[in-house]
């Protein structure tokens, strides 16, 4: 057999405005190159220690369990889920969007029941009906989602939620895969026992090393588990050794994730929380009045700065809008889910790619794309409105 001829790896240098990843900010790609050492190494261990005190300042919690997985977001989201439900456990998840439901699936892999709470796509859970669903369920478990990804809906009031869950003796799983280091997020003050995340949103990391932690309360959960969670890598009483004081062999870790990591965590700190957070919801807000004043609307009830969707005329071609916008203007967003499939963009800002001149040029890009449909859209008002805000 021949050597395939394969030619230098020279992607196209695209502007991320989609729901991630992000744009990578040039002291991660630079930490990234940096020699590599083993995974047990002293200085390594040095370096896990600052990407926990790190995490924990992003997460606002005090948790000794917080940790980056060694996988992507989904790994977190099922290291979570995993490790919180035993079999016949019965888990309360939410039915308002896609990663409620990848929450649902992954409860019954792990041998649990599911509980649903309703709300319609594009809604956030009403503290009344989650009441109600824990009134009639009986949960272990309540999960919901700070940020939903499919739908642009952030999740108001979650501490209604934790007490709600806790007033039951459940405990509480946050998905803030797109709210950590985006939006106002505070585990402890908030009640939340395990909160899992990822790297590519509003980190601007890499996809590969996916933040987690537990409370107390989740850690004794996990620890004291009548049968052994079904996956041994993610097995978090297994991880525990390797991230805690032993620092015990577990599984080669992602060193040049972790660097990523560390380097974006340094950044989050250095910015500070409060400020990214209120750059996020300027900058997002430049965003939605452009689009609004050019005549669209999003569809969302609870707006998420980090992830917008934008609702598009019935008479426009979803697909080709996203395939104009990427092939004229090198910007990358992206189609609905499930229930929003065909009838939205979902346009991300977040981490690095949440820029003023990152919106200036999304607005201009989809007004073109909008007008090669034949769509009276007023590109102008759209910019005057971002820039007033900016």
């Amino acid at each position: 057999m021949e050597a395939p001829d394969v030619d230098e790896l020279l992607p196209p240098d695209r502007t991320l405005m989609g729901p991630g990843p992000s744009e990578v900010h040039p002291r991660v790609r630079r930490a990234m190159s940096t020699p590599l050492v083993g995974h047990l190494d002293p200085a390594f261990v040095d370096l896990m220690d600052d990407v926990q005190e790190l995490l924990r300042y992003t997460f606002q919690t005090d948790n000794e369990f917080t940790i980056p997985v060694s996988g992507t977001g989904s790994a977190a989201m099922e290291s979570a889920i995993a490790n919180l439900t035993e079999p016949d456990d019965t888990v309360l998840v939410p039915d308002n969007g896609y990663f409620g439901d990848r929450m649902a699936s992954m409860v019954r892999r792990a041998g649990g029941s599911v509980g649903r709470v309703d709300a319609p796509w594009g809604a956030p859970l009403d503290p009344d009906d989650v009441a109600t669903a824990c009134e009639t369920h009986d949960p272990d478990v309540v999960g919901f989602v700070h940020a939903e990804t499919s739908t642009g809906v952030l999740q108001p009031d979650v501490p209604a939620l934790t007490e709600i869950a806790h007033d039951h003796d459940a405990l509480t799983i946050a998905d803030t895969v797109t709210s950590l280091g985006g939006v106002e997020l505070r585990v402890d003050e908030w009640g939340i026992d395990a909160a899992y995340s990822a790297t590519q949103k509003c980190l601007s990391a890499p996809p590969g090393a996916s933040p987690l932690t537990l409370s107390e309360r989740a850690v004794e959960k996990v620890t004291n588990r009548d049968a052994p969670v079904r996956s041994w890598y993610l097995d978090l009483s297994l991880l525990a050794d390797y991230w805690g004081e032993e620092r015990a062999y577990h599984h080669t870790a992602p060193i040049t994730n972790v660097y990523a990591l560390r380097e974006a965590l340094r950044l989050v700190a250095e910015e500070g929380l409060k400020a990214r957070w209120e750059r996020h919801e300027r900058v997002a807000g430049a965003l939605r009045d452009g689009v609004e004043a050019m005549g669209l609307e999003l569809a969302s009830e609870s707006w998420l700065p980090s992830l917008n969707t934008v609702a598009l005329p019935e008479s426009v071609d979803n697909g080709a809008v996203i395939d104009h916008l990427l092939s004229e203007h090198g910007i990358e967003v992206a189609g609905g889910l499930g229930d929003l499939a065909g009838d939205v963009l979902r346009v991300g800002c977040m981490g690095r790619s949440a820029r003023p001149a990152n919106v200036l040029a999304v607005i201009a890009a989809l007004g073109d794309a909008l007008a090669a449909q034949g769509s009276e859209i007023d590109v102008d008002a759209g910019l005057a409105a971002a820039q007033g805000k900016l």
